[in-house]
């Protein structure tokens, strides 16, 4: 099993090229099902979730063929992938693909809405929390669905097509909101989504949908209009930015000092972080091709932060904050509202030196001087990077296990890392 060593104590300097966002992609990959043109994708991320859902798409009868490298590039940098599903082959996603990845439950509403049925396996627990379907269930039952849980998996018709309604989600979800709004683009007459997800991901699926012939209004508020369209046409769209890769190096620079340029960031997507940053001494410069992050080894101030839902600060943000704060001069606390159980990464922290105590959903971080190399797991994506960020400044040698978690989100985080001075190498077996 693949494994990271970091030595560390170098600052980071030069450019980082920032991939796709691989929560933009995932979506967009899966409105492929909804029309039997070609829908083709731009700035996608090479990352082992997108060869996971291209293969669960291809177990429904989708054809892909990817083209394209950014000039002067090695392959596997934001490529063109074109996804063709011109006849549904089957409308079952199986429980041996879906549990590999959550977002695979997202095919339940393209297929439903396109093909009258689908039975989707229920994707299971997770590390970082339950995260349960009931939203997306019983979104799809206020169109008009029938849905029966039967033997693990959701078994949902619809046989004379979906009806428009209103419908309001108890909890902001993004994944949901995602499959309401695909659903509801080949329904018959006007959704309206209420306490929609805002996330700027949803604004992306949102503009692809309506390049494909939807007629949705108000992504990126809490109230989206869907009015229902007979079928979706193929059509060309551009996957925006990771703000998450995007955010997790800004505060790695943060980390070590050094001055960095994320090229291609989009400071737009991610303000409530890069507000954050700001305020523990970090220098960040919103530019035209990109964001440039600085610090000069002036000490990192300590600072209170809460995840909250888009425009706050992301939760997919929170561990790497964390790793920040142990080196931050005094206490900071880090309170996580979205998910329970996002805390595994402390007791890792911890072995790197960190002095961080839980009370409840909050994290007490009280800055150390130094940290010390040890070898540490990996628990899930965020977590995984966490340790990362705290490696680039531990003393000695930090070695990360179970790297998988990484290949799921971050495309060459090595790569991109030693570019810039970090002494950080995978190693194989």
């Amino acid at each position: 099993m693949d494994r990271i060593r970091i030595r560390g104590g170098n600052t980071l300097n030069g450019t980082i090229p920032v991939s796709g966002a691989k929560n933009a992609a995932l979506p967009l990959m899966i409105a492929s099902l909804l029309t039997d043109d070609t829908l083709t994708l731009e700035n996608v991320p090479h990352l082992a979730d997108v060869e996971q859902l291209i293969r669960i798409l291809g177990n429904h009868g989708t054809d892909y063929m990817v083209n394209g490298r950014r000039e002067n590039q090695d392959k596997g940098y934001s490529r063109t992938i074109h996804f063709t599903a011109r006849s549904i082959v089957d409308t079952t996603a199986p429980y041996e693909l879906v549990s590999k990845m959550r977002a695979s439950f997202w095919v339940i509403g393209p297929l439903l809405a396109r093909m009258g049925e689908a039975k989707v396996s229920l994707p299971g627990g997770c590390a970082i929390g339950t995260r349960p379907v009931d939203l997306f269930i019983e979104g799809l039952r206020a169109l008009g669905a029938n849905i029966e849980i039967e033997g693990g998996y959701a078994h949902a018709t619809a046989p004379k097509g979906l009806i428009g309604a209103r419908y309001e989600f108890p909890k902001v979800s993004v994944g949901a909101t995602h499959v309401l709004m695909m659903a509801a683009a080949l329904a018959k007459g006007d959704t309206i989504l209420e306490n929609a997800a805002r996330e700027p991901e949803v604004v992306n699926l949102a503009e692809c949908l309506n390049a494909m012939g939807a007629k949705i209004s108000g992504a990126g508020t809490s109230t989206i209009t869907i009015e229902g369209v007979t079928s979706l046409s193929g059509a060309r769209h551009r996957i925006i930015p990771d703000r998450i890769e995007t955010g997790t190096y800004a505060m790695a620079v943060a980390m070590t000092g050094g001055d960095v340029l994320l090229e291609g960031a989009r400071p737009d997507l991610l303000e409530s972080a890069l507000e954050t940053l700001e305020r523990t001494g970090t220098e960040i410069t919103r530019t035209n091709t990109g964001i440039r992050v600085r610090r000069n080894g002036a000490g990192i101030q300590a600072v209170d932060v809460e995840t909250d839902p888009f425009p706050g600060f992301p939760t997919d943000l929170q561990a790497q904050f964390m790793a920040l704060m142990t080196k931050a001069k005094g206490q900071s606390r880090i309170t996580e509202t979205i998910f329970e159980n996002r805390f595994m990464h402390v007791q890792e922290l911890a072995r790197l030196g960190a002095r961080i105590s839980l009370s409840g959903q909050t994290a007490i971080v009280e800055g150390v001087e130094r940290l010390k190399g040890a070898p540490v797991m990996a628990t899930d994506l965020r977590a995984s990077v966490s340790l990362v960020i705290a490696g680039l400044v531990a003393e000695g040698e930090t070695e990360v296990n179970r790297v998988y978690h990484l290949d799921r989100g971050f495309e060459r985080l090595e790569e991109k890392l030693s570019g810039c001075g970090a002494e950080i190498e995978r190693i194989s077996g």
